[in-house]
């Protein structure tokens, strides 16, 4: 019988509630007791990956384990607001690349206000707030005149103002869940407001103004899944080059023309495909991935080079598995889930020519 933490997490096809149970126990057994979800135990841990696979514990209605994962966030947060873009099997004193990410700051935002949403703990949103603030501060510190983000600040204080579009994308996303935090405990902040406006019209009408990664499939649906592009605009820029990237029956290229399909970029395209509204063709793809699956540990292959059938790298990752859970959340209605990746309820900030922020959707 299907338990009320795997209920949602059943999917015809992708799992069913033992498969579910298995992948949430193999996503356990990664994190450490202090909290930390590195990639895989005796890899690194970053910020970004760590808070995805947080909150695929909360989707699981695994909140204690999850809470542990942003305390973690809390107790080893620079004074600057920043992480560090890596840290040796999640050892807070271990650092193995000091540059400080834009895109892996500001997804705290994005992983507290789902943790919110799946607990009502407002004891938590209090404690937390003083952390989604300094980080978002520190992004907003690389805001470039165009409304992009720079890339990084190295550890020497040098910034790297080249923007990404895929990590810009990200970064809107979690700006739109910081301004949720920021409403729900009363704290406006309407520079806040007028950086996400400025950085989504960077993203929908200024592709020049970022670095040019056109071969990756993550700068084709990252628009839509950080909610920069939404509705028929969303729909048209995926249907612009599925058949470059979605290999039938496999799922997505990382790169083109590379034969390599992964599972992360696969679950996010169908966490993106849902948000458009296409929910039919985002089982599909849930459905070609689970040949990456390792039915042992519930874990899931990095990718797959599809010409000669090599499992590669030979890694089970737990942002892999994190991003299978809650796209498959997603698809099975949980709550906090689809606010956060739906986007309807999260406030849009004010658009350059605007003087009043317009919500996506009913408040």
């Amino acid at each position: 019988m299907t338990t009320p933490r795997t209920e949602h997490l059943v999917l015809p096809g992708v799992l069913t509630a033992e498969q579910a149970a298995t992948t949430v126990r193999g996503l356990l057994a990664v994190q450490r007791e202090d909290g930390a979800i590195p990639w895989f135990r005796g890899h690194h841990l970053d910020p970004w990956d760590h808070t995805e696979a947080a909150m695929a514990l909360d989707a699981a209605g695994e909140h204690e384990a999850a809470e542990r994962a942003y305390l973690w966030l809390a107790r080893h947060q620079n004074q600057d607001g920043s992480w560090y873009a890596a840290y040796a099997d999640g050892a807070h004193d271990e650092v193995t690349d000091r540059s400080r990410e834009s895109n892996f700051v500001a997804y705290v935002a994005v992983g507290v206000w789902h943790h919110y949403l799946s607990t009502g703990d407002d004891t938590f949103l209090d404690r937390m707030w003083p952390v989604v603030y300094a980080a978002v501060e520190f992004v907003l510190r690389l805001q470039q005149s165009g409304g992009q983000i720079g890339w990084k600040r190295e550890d020497d204080g040098t910034v790297v103002n080249d923007a990404l579009l895929t990590g810009s994308s990200s970064i809107h996303h979690a700006l739109r869940c910081a301004l949720a935090v920021a409403e729900q405990l009363e704290e406006p902040q309407p520079d806040w407001e007028l950086a996400v406006g400025a950085l989504r019209h960077a993203i929908r009408s200024h592709p020049e103004r970022f670095l040019d990664k056109n071969r990756y499939s993550m700068d084709w649906y990252y628009p839509v899944l950080g909610g920069a592009m939404e509705g028929a605009e969303a729909r048209e820029r995926i249907a612009s080059r599925w058949d470059e990237f979605v290999v039938p029956g496999l799922g997505v290229r990382c790169v083109v023309p590379n034969p390599w399909v992964t599972g992360g970029e696969s679950c996010e395209l169908a966490l993106a495909l849902w948000a458009a509204g296409e929910s039919d063709r985002a089982l599909e793809i849930l459905q070609s991935v689970q040949h990456l699956r390792d039915d042992e540990s519930g874990l899931y292959w990095t990718g797959l080079v599809f010409e000669d059938g090599a499992i590669w790298p030979q890694e089970l990752t737990s942002w892999t598995a994190g991003s299978l859970l809650l796209a498959v959340a997603a698809l099975g209605g949980h709550e906090a889930t689809c606010a956060v990746f739906g986007g309807d309820r999260l406030p849009r900030g004010l658009d350059p020519d605007c003087c009043d922020p317009t919500p996506t959707g009913p408040a």
